[in-house]
């Protein structure tokens, strides 16, 4: 962060960890289950996804806090896929991230919140809801990076409190309904190995996003190399925890087919378990939980932006800083993406291509971990990832069954089952891909330009 009249601002563990369950803890949670559920009932089967994801994403944390630590710069894959493989692949990802990493997301969790508000006041109009909240957090972000920070911390520590209380009173407080249609047994193995089980993994793995959050604010944290690492592990795992009992209590305490391809699983639980006045309550309170997830990614997406910004000529504007150290341009460049994903008001697609996505660049950001230690041999490794090599592999070879179903099951829908024109998921992903890949090469076409027009007018001059 530059030095200026305001000072120089860090964070340290505790502001480093809000941001990571702020991350994490998100419209996932309390959106996912319905989709889950049109899979599988099974309930041993729904909370060993939960694990599994929470194995992935713990996987993945020890992974990223031995690069954090050895490559301790803002920007997560965008630095260290330019750093271990080349500057294509990472600017590739950083473009990503930009345009699905954090800008897709925040537009999941303004869409989620704006459905609770509107669940509960049929009046309000969900997107202009979402508008509304995307632009007050943005402005806040957008003025200063210490006012940021206290805003994390406390909507962070309120977003835990509700999700305790949630669970202490989903555990101990007696069920409203009689019939619940949940299995409590009848688990098969074969469930894990279907395409239900691992298209329903996207599912929980987009929940578990954000486990990687403050790789990507390493310049603004104090003693990134022991702090990053920290971070990731126990927010981790606390969130990993908070996941199984939040969703053993929705399915204990609710019917199936009530919550089966429902968005605001959250919302119709807490009826359940407080009865329909209090229920609204919490569905309100919910709504508020999911500003702390979009304060997150409002923060930490632009910080991405912001470094690719300082490396790419043809996108230097991004890199531009307020006199209070917040990258402004970065910060309003991904609110209006978002504010056009809010719009076009589409969630389980947004999310689907988020995941197939994003889980491609943390596949290569995990398996290049082998590459770096191949690379650099003599590096000094502060952190070194627990469990290696068994860690890194675990989590690629999670990810890799869980993309190649979602492919598999973009293409059922589309040339099988013809439930939709094309595959979606997979040319909106590689659209991605390609865009960034022409971005980067016209960057360094208009340096060549650039150097060709300075060489000339030097000769002139001479």
């Amino acid at each position: 962060m530059n030095n200026n009249k305001y000072g120089t601002y860090k964070f340290g563990l505790t502001t480093a960890s809000a941001f990571v369950i702020a991350n994490m803890i998100g419209t996932g949670v309390f959106t996912s289950l319905g989709f889950q559920l049109m899979g599988t009932t099974n309930m041993t089967s729904i909370l060993i996804l939960w694990l599994l994801g929470g194995v992935i994403a713990l996987c993945g944390a020890l992974v990223y806090g031995e690069l954090g630590a050895v490559m301790p710069r803002s920007g997560g894959e965008y630095h260290y896929l330019r750093v271990i493989y080349n500057r294509k692949l990472g600017f590739m990802a950083g473009w990503a991230s930009l345009i699905v990493g954090f800008a897709a997301p925040v537009a999941l969790a303004c869409m989620a919140l704006s459905g609770y508000l509107a669940k509960v006041f049929p009046v309000l109009n969900p997107i202009s809801v979402g508008l509304l909240v995307l632009t007050l957090v943005t402005v806040v972000h957008a003025y200063d990076v210490k006012m940021g920070g206290a805003v994390q911390r406390l909507f962070t520590f309120f977003k835990i409190l509700v999700i305790l209380g949630f669970i202490i009173c989903g555990l101990v407080m007696p069920v409203k309904c009689q019939s619940l249609s949940v299995s409590l047994s009848e688990f098969s193995w074969g469930d894990i190995f279907s395409t239900g089980f691992a298209v329903s993994l996207v599912w929980v793995y987009y929940s578990y996003s954000g486990w990687n959050a403050s790789a990507y604010m390493a310049n603004e944290i104090k003693n990134p190399k022991r702090t990053i690492p920290r971070s990731l592990f126990i927010s981790t795992l606390v969130v990993t925890l908070l996941y199984l009992l939040i969703n053993a209590v929705f399915m204990l305490s609710t019917p199936v087919n009530e919550m089966t391809g429902q968005l605001e699983v959250g919302l119709i639980s807490a009826q359940h378990i407080f009865g329909q006045t209090l229920g609204n309550l919490m569905g309100l309170l919910i709504a508020l939980l999911l500003i702390s997830s979009i304060s997150s990614m409002v923060f930490l997406g632009p910080r991405v932006s912001q470094v690719m910004g300082e490396d790419t000529y043809i996108l230097r504007q991004l890199a531009r800083k307020s006199e209070r150290g917040t990258p402004f341009v970065a910060i309003w460049v991904q609110y209006f993406i978002s504010a056009l994903l809010i719009i076009t008001n589409s969630f389980e697609l947004v999310t689907k291509y988020t995941g197939i996505t994003l889980s491609f660049f943390a596949l290569m950001t995990v398996t290049g971990v082998f590459v770096h230690r191949h690379r650099y041999p003599q590096v000094e490794r502060p952190y070194r990832t627990w469990g290696y090599p068994v860690t890194p592999v675990i989590f690629i070879l999670l990810i890799l069954w869980s993309i190649v179903y979602l492919v598999r099951e973009d293409f059922i829908q589309t040339f099988i089952e013809g439930k939709q024109k094309a595959m979606w998921m997979t040319l909106m992903s590689m659209a991605t891909l390609l865009s960034g890949a022409l971005i980067y090469r016209l960057n360094r076409w208009v340096l060549y330009k650039k150097l060709i027009y300075k060489l000339s007018y030097d000769k002139n001059e001479s």
